[in-house]
Formats: structure tokens, C-alpha cells, sequence
């Protein structure tokens, strides 16, 4: 009698959970979450949603608002409190992770910094302390940087949806970027076979190799450009996320 085996189809046709915020400033370390999505996408069901606005507890700068949209006033009347909102993304996100559904998360080093500190200066558990060793990301970020290395220009996430085709309604809103974050892990997933075939393991695995190579070829990048030499300082390799120090988020 002949057995048969069916492989598993590849991870980019199953469930994927999209994940972005939108904050206060640039420094995951010292700027504060106001807006955020969880988007659950493909699988062959329905999308499911889940966003929030904090009123993160410090003024918006006057840039970020313009970035995003929300300004400090809409925040503090229509924002709830960030500690709340904080255990609820940390709690969706939880369970999306002992579900098996990969997180996918344009330059998820920023988001995932900023969730973590966050939750501790909020007194929530962190992400990677409640999931550990579970936790599977897909960063389109890391991996257009991996298949198209020497593309020339910047690596948004509108340039990445302008470069794979992908559309992108509302641009610099969490919910629409991170529906964008996975259709543009999709188009890569099924067009490099190095990347769709591997199993999320693995491809979770090989990013924190790329990542770390990709960040010590931008700070060379900087140590061989004059006026950028100290720039090279500040290149972080950790992914996807980059461990609290002692002391806990300020």
C-alpha cells in the first residue's frame, strides 16, 4: 500500500497577522504609542481588526501629528489610557503567536521595541515574555533588503508598495499600513522561492542572520562616508527587537 504525503501549503497562503503602530517620534526607546493595529489577513477567511488610539500621556509633536493625524488634542479627548491600550495590542498579539500565525511588521525592530518598552514602563508583561521562544516574525523590511540588496533609492513602506505593486490606501495610518506590510510579505513570499518555501522556523531564523549582516553593511556604509562616520555608532543588529536594558523604559 502506497502512502501518501501531502506537504503543508507555504506559510504566505496561510493566516497572516499584520502589525503597525504610529507614535509620538522615532526613538522606540523614548517616544510613546498613539495609534495601533493587529490585522488578521488571508487563510482563505474573513479579515479581522483590531485598532486603538491612546492617549499616550505627552504632547504629539507638531511632525508626527503630521505624519499620521492625530494631534495631541484628539489624542487626550478620543484616546484611551496608554497602559490600557498597551495590554490590549500585547493580549491580541499573544494570541495570534500561540495560534501559529506569523507577525508581519515593517522594520519590526521599531515596532516591537516600542511595544515592549511600553509595556514596561506601563507595568504590562511584555510580548516576548509572555510567548518566548513562539514568537515568529515576517519582516518585509529585512527580506526586499535580502532578495534586492543593491536597489537603489529608500526602502519605505510606500516605496516597497509602489516597487511590488502593491496598493496602499491611507499611507502612514496602522491599519492600512499593516494590511500593506502583508500584501508586500506576499508578493516576495511568491516570488523568491528562498523566502516562501522555507518554513516559518526557518525563515524567522534566517532573518536574524540578514538583519545582522544588513546592519553591519550600513554601518560601514557610514564609517566610509565622511560626515556620516558617526552614524555608524548607532546601527542596532538585533532583530526583532532590541532587548531592554536594565532599569526598564523611562
Amino acid at each position: 500500500m502506497n502512502e501518501q504525503h501531502t506537504s503543508a501549503p507555504p506559510w504566505y497562503l496561510g493566516r497572516l497577522a499584520g502589525f503597525d503602530l504610529e507614535t509620538t517620534g522615532v526613538s522606540p526607546e523614548r517616544d510613546r504609542i498613539v495609534t495601533a493595529c493587529v490585522v488578521q489577513i488571508g487563510g482563505g477567511q474573513p479579515a479581522a481588526a483590531a485598532n486603538w488610539l491612546a492617549d499616550p500621556g505627552v504632547d504629539i509633536p507638531d511632525g508626527a501629528a503630521a505624519v499620521h493625524g492625530i494631534t495631541t488634542e484628539r489624542a487626550r479627548a478620543e484616546g484611551r489610557p496608554a497602559g490600557e491600550v498597551v495590554e490590549e495590542i500585547v493580549t491580541a498579539l499573544t494570541a495570534v503567536v500561540l495560534s501559529g500565525i506569523p507577525v508581519v511588521a515593517m522594520n519590526a525592530t521599531y515596532d516591537l521595541t516600542m511595544l515592549d518598552r511600553e509595556a514596561r514602563r506601563h507595568g504590562v508583561q511584555p510580548l516576548a515574555d509572555t510567548v518566548a521562544a513562539d514568537l515568529r516574525v515576517v519582516d518585509p523590511f529585512v527580506l526586499d533588503k535580502r532578495v534586492d540588496p543593491y536597489r537603489r533609492g529608500k526602502r519605505t513602506l510606500t516605496d516597497l508598495c509602489r516597487h511590488y505593486q502593491v496598493p496602499l490606501d491611507g499611507a502612514h495610518s496602522a491599519d492600512a499600513d499593516a494590511v500593506a506590510a502583508c500584501r508586500v510579505a506576499w508578493r516576495i513570499a511568491s516570488t523568491h522561492g528562498e523566502i516562501g518555501k522555507a518554513s516559518l522556523d526557518e525563515l524567522h531564523s534566517l532573518q536574524v542572520g540578514w538583519a545582522r549582516e544588513q546592519a553591519e553593511s550600513l554601518a560601514d556604509y557610514f564609517r566610509r562616508t565622511p560626515g556620516k562616520e558617526d552614524r555608524a555608532k548607532t546601527v542596532r543588529g538585533d532583530w526583532p527587537l532590541i532587548p531592554a536594558q536594565r532599569g526598564g523604559a523611562a
